[in-house]
């Protein structure tokens, strides 16, 4: 078990985010989902409370806590990613009913805020060269999703 878990707050939608999030992600599963015993507040006896579960390895709580917190920029979780391919997999996916921004971040459906990074991104920022970083990161604060084949012509200069 993990010391430390993020726990995200939603409006009602815990499980169907967590579904959604285990679909895109190789070995991810939903551990348990929990639900009230009795009526609350809140609402019936048997309505989802929280959803634990497991994304690339690290361990997650969807909570349905209500409208009060909605995620913010300030939070978000950036995915590494091999090659083109799987920058698209996830971008494509993750912004699909949500928000594109700029320098590879994205809102999903549900507000929360993914990075979607190349691999090779911080190499090309980090070149000995600081004429090619350069190069690189201007390219990159032109671009909503990353593509590492423009990245790679402007770190050359081409």
């Amino acid at each position: 078990m993990s010391k430390i878990t993020p726990c995200l707050w939603f409006n009602g939608e815990a499980e169907a985010a967590a579904r959604f999030y285990i679909s895109l992600f190789p070995d991810a599963r939903i551990e348990r989902v929990m639900r009230s015993p009795a009526e609350t507040p809140a609402g019936p006896a048997g309505q989802v409370l929280s959803v634990e579960f497991r994304l690339a390895g690290t361990r997650f709580v969807g909570l349905n806590g209500g409208p009060q917190f909605p995620f913010t920029e300030a939070v978000s979780f950036q995915i590494d990613c091999a090659d083109q391919d799987e920058v698209d997999h996830y971008w494509f996916a993750l912004a699909e009913g949500g928000s594109e921004g700029q320098c590879g971040w994205l809102k999903d459906r549900w507000g929360l805020s993914w990075q979607v990074v190349p691999r090779r991104l911080p190499e090309l920022l980090g070149d000995p060269d600081p004429a090619r970083a350069e190069r690189a990161m201007q390219a990159m604060l032109t671009m909503t999703r990353l593509d590492i084949a423009v990245l790679e012509r402007a770190a050359d200069g081409a």
